[in-house]
């Protein structure tokens, strides 16, 4: 009797040891699939037309999904029967839905970023107010890099519901400038002193032209519109170059760029 209970435990001892082998191969040769498919996914997605940061995004899916069926199948190996492993993994992951529903739109937000691209690496952008260069998009975030040197770090929910600006998406962009000149000066002079320094910077666009008009008569000076359209990387260049440029013009010509001021009057009984 005790050497039929040894040869039986012996055969469940070995039958598990076979199972742990076959697993352990079966996880090697499964491991060495997912690097061979993951690196034949990056070489097709490479050669796309999607952008690398939404690239990288669908690897990570893919990624996921192969080691959720890798592990299925090894846990089938010590006889989980798969149909009751599905129902319980149902169950469970509704429980886990509810219980990282943020979470759970983070993901969504990441799928809807990367069916719509509202944006592309390295594109500077504006999302409630807060500004970067797109850096990378994760699982649950987005990553912007300012130019400052901060990584700023936002949901993807909230990115996909957020209003978005991208404004580097387009090529040209237009550098809108306000300046205020006195009452006394005269407007044609300070406008043709603008249309003379927009039109030194090879770096403004000669078509569209200039917008140059008087914007408004305030308190305390006549504003005038100074509207010139430039190539996107340059609008900084530009912006500068305008503020400083027409400041020292208007100087010269002695054409005075008000500010406020204050009269007060004081009465003795």
């Amino acid at each position: 009797m005790l050497d039929g209970l040894n040869l039986s435990f012996s055969d469940k001892t070995i039958e598990q040891l076979i199972n742990v082998g076959l697993s352990l191969i079966i996880l090697f040769i499964g491991w060495i699939a997912i690097r061979v498919i993951l690196r034949i996914a990056r070489k097709t997605l490479e050669r796309s037309s999607l952008d690398p940061v939404l690239y990288r995004f669908i690897l990570k899916i893919i990624r996921i999904v192969l080691w959720i069926i890798l592990v299925l199948t090894i846990m089938e190996r010590f006889g989980f029967k798969m149909n009751s492993l599905i129902t319980v993994l149902a169950a469970a992951g509704a429980a886990i839905a509810l219980a990282l529903k943020d979470s759970l739109a983070n993901v969504a937000g990441g799928i809807m970023i990367l069916v719509n691209k509202p944006f592309a690496q390295d594109d500077y952008i504006d999302i409630n107010g807060t500004t970067g260069k797109v850096r990378d998009i994760d699982l649950f975030v987005t990553h912007l890099h300012t130019y400052d040197n901060k990584v700023i770090t936002i949901p993807n929910g909230l990115v996909n519901t957020s209003v978005l600006i991208n404004y580097t998406r387009e090529n040209r962009r237009r550098v809108d400038c306000c300046f205020g000149i006195g009452y006394d000066d005269d407007i044609q002079k300070a406008k043709d002193i603008l249309a003379a320094i927009a039109d030194s910077d090879p770096m403004i666009c000669k078509d569209p032209p200039p917008v140059i008009g008087v914007a408004g008569q305030n308190d305390n000076c006549i504003s005038i519109d100074l509207k010139v359209w430039c190539e996107t990387d340059d609008y900084w260049d530009v912006k500068y170059f305008l503020e400083e440029n027409v400041k020292l013009a208007f100087d010269e010509a002695g054409i005075t760029i008000p500010f406020p001021q204050m009269d007060v009057h004081i009465r003795r009984k």
